[in-house]
């Protein structure tokens, strides 16, 4: 039987290869130390399969790009320098083992062969985030099989199965594979960085670099889409992939150096899995968190789970209570996983038939057109924790002494501006508080005039 070894987090930038960097290279002197020791330990341990993850590979938005080669081979040219080259055997039957098991657990791959280059004109040489790394484990270990892995920009969750169906892979067969998760973390640092400067940069950093400290799995999947944006990164997807590998392992990880010289973050760390600790595997995908709720609840979930698995849009069932189809109103339909907000769409008012259809239009909304979150995969439908509130009319208000945040929800308007503030929301504790978010929200500053209203909600869980 196979095994999992040490899982690796590290930066790729090309200046860090001595014959690129040419001095350069010593601001990073920490992340270079860091690597040399992470090649150390790879040639003491002697993996016969090395597993790259990478975001500069062939990057596809619906699919996890995996490389069919039994040769892989790259250069540094595209830097300075052609005659940097390293080569590899490439471990064919464990990509293809991959791609299969993925297949079997529906998340979409594509095979990376000279038909998909041809197709999509991608060149056969290696890219740069799978080989800066290499560059120093060539240094130190040679003789093992490659596989190269580019992450698809699909959700968290997926990715993460992604990284299951690896370690399964590896289990099964007489192989000691160890991975190497090849990503920056936010290049927005500093001012003059790459990507410009974010605040959020180091905001990201900081919460990443910590969460694999403590290896705080839902922290990390949990991470706000808005976050990511802000600070710029390219390593948090193989993070994910990385996560999903050690799934159901105790782990000892160790951050070996981080910094940002450059104003791009560089983080090294490792991940040995110890144990099987079926404590720390997270639930399946048909690990339900909600019982069925009443029709409200069950209508939403019925409409956003055949959405996201058969691609329809369903009209209302048979046997709903008859004030579902005979009355209109606005509705906000509400999803949850693991306690955090995972999508979140509603309208004021009606804008369809029915409460019914109301409800079907915003759930699938809330699943898959919520520009905060990646819309909801397959895999975490079965963990989604729905409510669905159905909107009063809404009465003007002349003070804010008027409002109850447990009972009432706000709208606030200026001009052709507005937000919405749902009742009872858990942090919001006064008026004040409500308003000023629902200001916030509509892009109206509180020096303005504006119009305030408040009205009821029926909530179903």
């Amino acid at each position: 039987m196979g095994r999992i070894g040490t899982c690796y987090l590290v930066p790729h930038p090309p200046i860090i290869v001595p014959e690129i960097g040419q001095g350069e290279e010593k601001k990073a002197q920490k992340t270079i130390e860091a690597m040399e020791e992470i090649a150390g330990d790879i040639a003491e341990k002697k993996p016969d399969i090395i597993i790259v993850i990478t975001p500069h590979g062939p990057l596809f938005r619906d699919a996890v790009a995996v490389s069919a080669g039994r040769e892989f081979k790259g250069d540094f040219g595209g830097f300075g320098q052609p005659g940097v080259s390293l080569s590899f055997n490439g471990s064919y039957d464990m990509a293809f083992d991959i791609m299969e098991e993925a297949a079997r657990e529906d998340i979409p791959v594509i095979a990376v062969d000279d038909n998909t280059r041809r197709k999509y004109g991608i060149s056969e040489g290696l890219d740069h985030g799978a080989l800066v790394p290499l560059y120093y484990i060539n240094r130190s270990y040679q003789g093992f099989g490659l596989v190269h892995i580019t992450y698809g920009l699909l959700s968290p969750e997926q990715l993460y199965s992604f990284g299951k169906c690896i370690r399964r892979v590896v289990e099964k067969r007489k192989k000691h594979a160890s991975i190497v998760c090849s990503g920056d973390l936010s290049h927005r640092l500093i001012r003059g960085a790459p990507a410009g400067y974010s605040k959020k940069g180091a905001v990201f950093d900081q919460s990443l670099v910590e969460s694999l400290r403590k290896m705080d799995v839902d922290r990390i999947l949990n991470m706000d889409p808005q976050l990511l944006e802000e600070a710029g990164e390219c390593g948090y997807r193989s993070v994910v992939i990385m996560l999903g590998v050690l799934d159901g392992y105790s782990v000892e990880s160790r951050i070996l150096s981080y910094e940002g010289p450059y104003g791009v973050g560089y983080c090294v760390a490792s991940f040995d899995p110890l144990q099987p600790d079926p404590e720390r595997a997270r639930k399946g995908k048909d690990a339900a968190v909600q019982p069925e709720g009443d029709s409200y609840v069950r209508l939403a979930r019925l409409a956003l789970e055949t959405y996201v698995t058969k691609g329809k849009i369903i009209d209302p069932p048979e046997g709903l209570p008859e004030e579902m189809l005979s009355k209109k109103a606005g509705v906000f339909v509400s999803l949850k996983m693991n306690g955090r907000l995972r999508g979140c769409i509603g309208t004021i008012f009606s804008t369809t038939g029915s409460i019914a259809r109301e409800i079907i239009s915003n759930a699938i909304s809330a699943g898959v057109r919520d520009p905060r979150f990646y819309p909801v995969g397959p895999e975490e439908l079965g963990r989604l924790e729905y409510s669905v509130d159905v909107l009063g009319q809404p009465e003007a208000v002349e003070s804010i002494e008027d409002l109850d945040v447990k009972r009432y929800g706000i709208i606030v308007r200026s001009g052709g501006r507005s937000g919405l503030l749902l009742p009872d929301i858990e942090g919001v504790d006064t008026p004040r508080q409500q308003v000023a978010i629902a200001l916030q929200k509509a892009g109206i500053s509180p020096g303005e005039p504006y119009q305030l209203e408040r009205f009821e909600v029926i909530r179903h869980r």
